[in-house]
């Protein structure tokens, strides 16, 4: 599975990418809203933190043919490659627009998903990532969880090569819960990002071997 950083604060993802392997970044126009920066000013930011790594950016347009337009301006203007996932809700327009940005030759990103059907119509439509909110669902009595399991088995199940990536998280155990049915990918913030990482019973472990190799580990380090 995948790990992808749902932030875009500048500090958060050099920090994730240094220690991490995080495979890129996604945003959306409120992560974006947070930095207090516009568009044309932020992405370059991001891009020349992530590399090569893919960089999904949401549209904002709510008609097809204009989301399409979005979308080749975005990539144009940031000199967007492969690594571009054009983010499009399931709405009725953006199904549509899913078609359009593939036959564009763009890859696609399906978001705001609540459904297991919504998201087997977006991987009909061309998404190369589907993104169910699985916080969200949990916070309704809907089951994340579940979604995202129904999701994963009706790619399977229909031989589609649609992936699924999880996103709206809140704590760690959701993480690890869509990871034991299938899901592809998740993207979660900072914080839930770097308390996966970490367990206090490793932060004793290691304070453990520190103490017992001090007397034991005598080959000095300095090579000068």
């Amino acid at each position: 599975m995948d790990y992808l950083a749902d932030t875009a604060n500048i500090d958060e993802i050099k920090e994730l990418l240094y220690y991490y392997p995080i495979k890129g970044v996604t945003t959306n126009p409120t992560i974006l809203s947070h930095e207090n920066k516009v568009l044309s000013t932020i992405i370059p930011e991001i891009l020349q933190c992530i590399g090569d790594n893919m960089l999904h950016l949401q549209m904002i347009s709510e008609n097809s043919n204009d989301i399409l337009i979005e979308a080749k301006r975005y990539r144009d203007y940031f000199q967007l490659k492969d690594n571009y996932y054009v983010k499009i809700p399931v709405t009725r327009e953006g199904y549509r627009a899913m078609r359009l940005v593939k036959e564009a030759g763009m890859k696609v990103t399906a978001t705001a998903i609540f459904t297991q059907q919504q998201a087997l119509l977006a991987a009909k439509a061309g998404a190369d990532y589907v993104a169910p909110y699985v916080n969200r669902l949990d916070n309704i009595s809907s089951h994340g969880i579940d979604v995202v399991a129904d999701i994963a088995e009706a790619f399977r199940l229909y031989n589609l090569p649609c992936k699924v990536l999880g996103a709206s998280f809140k704590n760690v155990d959701q993480i690890y819960r869509v990871s034991m049915v299938g899901c592809h990918a998740v993207t979660a913030s900072y914080e839930v990002l770097t308390a996966i990482m970490r367990h206090p019973m490793t932060d004793s472990g290691v304070m453990d071997f520190k103490k017992d190799g001090a007397d034991v580990y005598d080959i000095s380090l300095n090579t000068d």
